[in-house]
């Protein structure tokens, strides 16, 4: 393929309009107006053409704005209303089956989708956008879908709780692809809005480096981050003698470790192991750590590879048997956890 094709990105957003969001309608457009700016600024930042494609579903499904140029984008202000039950099956099947058609001439096209819903199918049987067919029939129906989908597809949905998530499974959505979010308040819907943006982020860095889609747009695990993604990151290990790891034997202030382990404390100098859910500031440096070499990899590019935006937003640590993400600290009385290692620029 010429250097000087297109990178082109069909973005989607498929939204829940059931009456149970009804709550947080205002809520939903902020969030996906502040999502499209992120995509029309970044598209130009990365030199990548960004069209967006607006579905909205309760008990129908509806397109409301398709493959728009995203520096074009209205508010979706007038176009999100409420009201009806949950044809969750019926719109993922639908919108993927549209977007299908959309011409892939002359560039290099992905697709990437968010599906966001905050309860569980209900509709789709019944739905004019999936006539004739049983519940059973419509799950199987989109995870064959999504199991034939070509390598630059991407689906991903964020569901309300643990038995959605179980439900998005059986309809063969990847399960990196399946973030749950806090549907009973606006603070959960902003959150779900940050973790868009952190995948999207994560898409996009991707794309300007030949990657075509993710099977783990949510993840922070081995799909993610392996050395194929380090080197289309641009990441290289860094001087070993700029660094040394320390185990933390206890549970102990941050410079209160560094310095009883013999060393002098910098505000900044010291990375701790990700090991649970977290915010991460905009400010924060990212180091991943090959765990077979002790070799680290860390810059700016490190946070492109966990797919952080330039806000804070929440990153969760996901199994990874080959490598350790490690975050600054930028306080003395950060609580080390026992049995994780210490990362000191030294």
């Amino acid at each position: 393929m010429s250097g000087s094709q297109n990178y082109i990105n069909h973005v989607a957003l498929v939204l829940d309009a059931s009456s149970s969001m009804s709550h947080l309608s205002g809520k939903v457009v902020e969030v996906a107006d502040q999502q499209i700016a992120y995509l029309a600024r970044r598209s130009q930042e990365l030199d990548q053409e960004t069209r967006v494609t607006v579905y909205v579903f309760s008990n129908k499904v509806e397109c409301v704005i398709y493959d728009k140029d995203v520096l074009r984008m209205p508010s979706l202000g007038h176009l999100y209303r409420t009201g009806g039950m949950t044809a969750l099956l019926a719109a993922t099947l639908k919108s993927q089956q549209e977007l299908a058609q959309t011409a892939q001439l002359y560039g290099d096209h992905s697709f990437l989708t968010f599906v966001l819903t905050d309860g569980q199918e209900n509709a789709s049987h019944r739905s004019p956008d999936a006539p004739a067919r049983t519940q059973r029939d419509l799950v199987r129906a989109v995870a064959t879908m999504i199991e034939t989908q070509a390598d630059n597809w991407t689906l991903a949905v964020l569901v309300p709780d643990q038995m959605g998530k179980r439900e998005a499974m059986q309809c063969g959505f990847p399960k990196d692809n399946i973030a749950v979010w806090d549907a009973t308040s606006t603070q959960g819907l902003e959150e779900a809005g940050q973790v868009i943006l952190k995948a999207t982020e994560n898409f996009m860095v991707g794309r300007s480096k030949g990657i075509r889609g993710s099977r783990a747009v949510f993840s922070t695990g081995g799909e993610a981050v392996n050395m194929k993604s380090i080197a289309a990151a641009g990441l290289t290990p860094i001087d070993p003698s700029t660094y040394q790891l320390v185990p933390v034997a206890r549970e102990s202030g941050i410079r209160e470790w560094v310095v009883e382990s013999g060393h002098d404390y910098r505000t900044g100098c010291a990375f701790y192991q990700l090991s649970k859910s977290e915010k991460i500031q905009a400010q924060k440096q990212i180091a991943v750590l090959e765990k077979k070499t002790d070799q680290v990899y860390t810059g700016p590019a490190a946070r492109a590879l966990l797919g952080l935006p330039a806000t804070e937003a929440r990153v969760k640590p996901d199994h990874n048997d080959e490598f350790t993400i490690f975050v600054q600290s930028t306080s003395v009385n950060r609580k080390l956890v026992p049995h994780t290692r210490l990362l000191l620029m030294v």
